[in-house]
């Protein structure tokens, strides 16, 4: 018998959902790297009960964005330079094999290389914005890897981005031309919609290792953790 294509709709958990709400504030900056998350504020501020939000903070310290500190609590996780370095290399790895993906499967109709062109064209249109441009190529990089339809590499790219965003959050400037950053999503968008594969490998490489660059030179001077996990 053929299987019901009336399965049961599947709802999102309660901590499934406070995750998603504290994963999001600390990509945004709400809680800065190193900060102190306690319990009972949280609790407070998202009106539920301390159960489903210590599931949801475990979920969060397994995806290594909060530390627990023994004797001392949870902590938004802080990044040293090797973590960095990690973080941009997993990050090719998901987007190369999410950007050869949609070229295996949409090379014909071109219509994820279309839509990624027409991100860049809005990051082009924003001009001298650094935090509006941001957004912008966060939103690049998730349309990325959602265009490949894998909610495996998806799931594992939620968490890389929320890093990026706290990689990005901690630092007051980046001296990172808005040009370039065009340029070079503009480069992988065009690799994708003439499925040009070597093109591909070669435009995601020179991207991370540039934001790879951008975020350690103003790091280099001081340490970017202080604490240490339990």
């Amino acid at each position: 018998m053929a299987a019901s294509s009336l399965e049961p709709l599947k709802q999102e958990s309660t901590p499934a959902i406070i995750a998603r709400k504290i994963r999001s504030a600390i990509g945004n900056g709400e809680f800065s790297p190193g900060a102190q998350l306690g319990e009972a504020d949280l609790a407070r501020r998202l009106g539920v009960s301390r159960g489903p939000l210590r599931e949801a903070m475990q979920r969060l310290t397994q995806e290594g964005l909060l530390v627990s500190i023994r004797n001392r609590g949870l902590f938004v996780a802080q990044f040293t330079h090797a973590d960095i370095n990690d973080i941009y290399l997993t990050r090719t790895a998901v987007e190369r094999g999410a950007a050869l993906k949609i070229i295996e499967v949409d090379h014909t109709n071109r219509h994820a290389g279309e839509e990624l062109m027409g991100i860049v064209a809005q990051m082009a249109a924003l001009g001298a914005n650094p935090s509006a441009v941001s957004q912008i190529d966060i939103s690049f990089h998730e349309a990325l890897v959602r265009l490949a339809g894998s909610p495996r590499l998806s799931r594992v790219h939620d968490t890389l981005v929320t890093e990026t965003r706290m990689c990005l959050s901690a630092l007051e400037q980046l001296d990172f031309p808005i040009a370039d950053r065009v340029a070079e999503h503009r480069r992988i968008a065009q690799a994708i919609l003439e499925a040009d594969v070597p093109e591909l490998h070669s435009a995601l490489a020179d991207h991370m290792d540039s934001a790879i660059a951008q975020l350690l030179d103003p790091l280099s001077a001081t340490p970017y953790r202080d604490h240490e996990a339990s």
